[in-house]
């Protein structure tokens, strides 16, 4: 264990070190993406050559196969920098973690030809249809929300496979080229403007076998117990830490306009910073988002401890991570928009900071998985139900 916790920091510090290498990079392409509604290229390159992209790849495949907690610091310190890139950057990095995973070697083969590792987009939603064909399956749906897509390589999207007309849908993960897909531009939106995540749909494609996996059945075929975690755990740790990481700089960027901003009327107007309120809201929201950070840094720390001891996690801390990301996301959601408020005039404009902070916080918290079902899902558990889907 000792030299698993070495090698976990050593990770650790590599991928932080490498994300403030491209604070500039990434700042420099916000103004440009919220126009666009597109992702840029220069930012995509950057997350890809630092390697955020492919932190949750196995190792096997050139991956860093972090821990949920450093994948945690990791998304929260791209958040603070660019909301955009921090959402990019935890769909990307799970578009080529998961398929590198459980996929057939002879889909490693396509997806990872040559030993390149390629970019990818992925989508949770079943919206796909599926019917099995000799050698594989012909693939039909449109899917919603496919971040970054434009630079995608390869997607990965769920649908429900029938084996005979009248047997059950089985949940199935397709994995196809890029190339494949029409991208419909349909990225009109009120937050997150700058990850471009147009619906993608394909029409009766054909997906070899080895390109898909049952999602109920299929256990990973490479890579440490990161991969035994499951959905939601694997990825619930993502939504916890944009919301943390976006809480984190509005505060940061009221904390430094409240000296010189005044508000009131004349010249005896007070500055932001004098004001008692102000005051309260800056400390008691400091504790309040601290709080929810520790407790998720806690529970994805338990949750690596149970993986690492060969054990699989149960209901109750799989819908403890989910239900914690839904509240890390609410305390942002309530910090930003205080922090909006107090800030004035100027974050109304559309060039404002703190107004992005707002737009892009209240539309990541229309995400499924920080849906408020996670509460009662989890309650459930604390009353004694049994077999408690996590997802609902």
């Amino acid at each position: 264990m000792r030299e698993v916790r070495e090698s976990r920091r050593d990770t650790r510090e590599i991928l932080l070190n490498n994300v403030e290498e491209i604070r500039a990079t990434l700042s420099a392409q916000i103004e440009d993406e919220e126009k666009s509604a597109r992702f840029s290229r220069a930012s995509s390159d950057a997350l890809y050559d630092a390697g955020v992209l492919r932190m949750k790849l196995p190792i096997a495949l050139g991956g860093f196969e972090a821990d949920l907690v450093t994948q945690f610091e990791v998304l929260e310190a791209v958040s603070m920098i660019s909301p955009a890139a921090g959402w990019c950057s935890m769909v990307g990095a799970t578009s080529v973690g998961l398929p590198g995973a459980f996929l057939p070697q002879g889909g490693i083969d396509k997806m990872f030809a040559n030993g390149a590792i390629p970019r990818g987009a992925i989508l949770i939603m079943p919206s796909g249809q599926a019917f099995p064909i000799d050698g594989g399956y012909r693939l039909t749906g449109r899917w919603s929300f496919a971040s970054a897509v434009h630079h995608a390589d390869w997607i990965g999207a769920h649908g429900m496979v029938r084996e005979t007309p009248a047997a059950e849908p089985v949940l199935h993960m397709f994995v196809f080229p890029s190339g494949e897909i029409k991208i419909h531009d349909n990225w009109d939106v009120l937050g997150l403007r700058g990850t471009g995540s147009c619906d993608i749909s394909v029409d009766d494609i054909f997906v070899p076998s080895e390109c898909a996996w049952n999602v109920v059945s299929q256990p990973p075929q490479r890579g440490g117990p990161l991969f035994r975690l499951g959905i939601p755990a694997f990825v619930a740790n993502e939504h916890a830490a944009f919301a943390t990481g976006v809480a984190r700089r509005a505060l940061e960027i009221l904390s430094a306009e409240a000296i010189n901003k005044k508000r009131g009327y004349g010249p005896g107007a007070k500055s932001l910073a004098a004001r008692e309120t102000l005051q309260r809201f800056i400390g008691h929201g400091d504790l309040k988002l601290r709080s929810a950070r520790a407790l998720a840094m806690e529970l994805n720390r338990q949750a690596m401890d149970v993986i690492d001891a060969g054990d699989d996690i149960d209901e109750r801390l799989a819908l403890e991570l989910r239900s914690i990301a839904c509240y890390c996301t609410e305390v942002a959601t309530e910090i930003v928009t205080q922090a909006f408020r107090y800030s004035g005039a100027s974050s109304i404009f559309e060039k404002s900071e703190m107004q992005r902070c707002l737009r892009d916080i209240n539309v990541a918290a229309q995400h499924l998985m920080v849906s408020e079902v996670a509460y009662e899902l989890l309650g459930q558990t604390h009353l004694g139900y049994t077999d408690v889907a996590p997802m609902g």
